[in-house]
């Protein structure tokens, strides 16, 4: 039998303690013949075990009473007169460090409680987000920001292909300038999907998130940004697809309507 690939997730999961069991052996094994990958993984642990050190001492020390989230919320609630909020200016320094501190460490955590309190977001907005987040975990990444490499773009696209049940082509962006560095299998709350990474000859990288959409059919192009990444999202024939780059939309708008161009003479 072919062992599985593997993947950043399983990197992460190992980093956190959060790895099974059952899965271990195999991602042990695939660090102790690839130094790279061991030595971020033991960069990264450091790093968590430096911090929870660090503010250890603040993190443990009680919430002060007008800071507890249930007390905020009742207060919100009652009728008796507008909210007392607290201004920032009151919040001692040392609670705002350990609160960063939490919300670094705890970030799925932190996520999972904004979904909590906001609307999820559908269509080509959800995969818009979720482009700009895989952007800002993997192209920043200068040991291993992609699985397979950009030598092996059939291969990608059958992997692709198989894991999304669809029929995935790779973009060749390379008369814009950009060259395939190579791709990779992401998770979404839609299942999984296909990142592609190109660069330039300055270094500067363009990621392209691909995944089947909850709802078939087609959905105009629409412009999104999320800090300083900018990016284009569309879908057709159910497929969605989402270019994004540290790069203004003005000179993200000509690749990707030359992708949907693309895409859509291929399927």
């Amino acid at each position: 039998m072919t062992a599985r690939p593997i993947h950043e997730d399983d990197l992460q999961a190992l980093v956190d303690d959060r790895l099974d069991p059952a899965r271990r052996p195999e991602v042990e094994a695939y660090l102790a013949g690839n130094p790279d990958a061991r030595a971020r993984v033991e960069r990264l642990r450091r790093l968590g075990g430096d911090l929870r050190a660090a503010f250890a001492p603040v993190a443990v020390e009680p919430v002060p009473a007008r800071l507890n989230l249930a007390h905020i919320a009742a207060a919100r609630r009652s009728p008796r007169g507008p909210t007392q909020w607290v201004p920032a200016r009151w919040v001692p320094a040392q609670y705002a460090a350990a609160a960063s501190v939490l919300l670094a460490l705890g970030g799925l955590g932190g996520w999972a409680l904004h979904g909590a309190l906001a609307p999820s977001p559908a269509g080509v907005e959800a995969l818009a987000q979720e482009a700009s987040a895989s952007f800002a975990v993997y192209a920043p990444d200068r040991i291993r920001p992609v699985e397979l490499a950009g030598a092996d773009r059939d291969e990608i696209a059958r992997w692709f292909s198989a894991r999304l049940a669809r029929r995935v082509g790779v973009p060749d962006l390379s008369p814009a300038g950009y060259r395939l560095m190579g791709g990779r299998l992401v998770a979404t709350a839609q299942g999984p999907a296909g990142l592609l990474m190109y660069d330039d000859p300055r270094g500067t990288r363009l990621v392209m998130l691909i995944r089947p959409m909850a709802e078939p059919g087609d959905a105009p192009m629409r412009e999104h940004t999320t800090g300083s990444v900018a990016g284009y999202a569309w879908a057709k024939d159910g497929l969605g697809y989402s270019l994004v780059g540290p790069a203004d939309l003005a000179g993200l708008h000509p690749l990707a309507n030359e992708i949907r161009r693309t895409t859509a003479t291929n399927t």
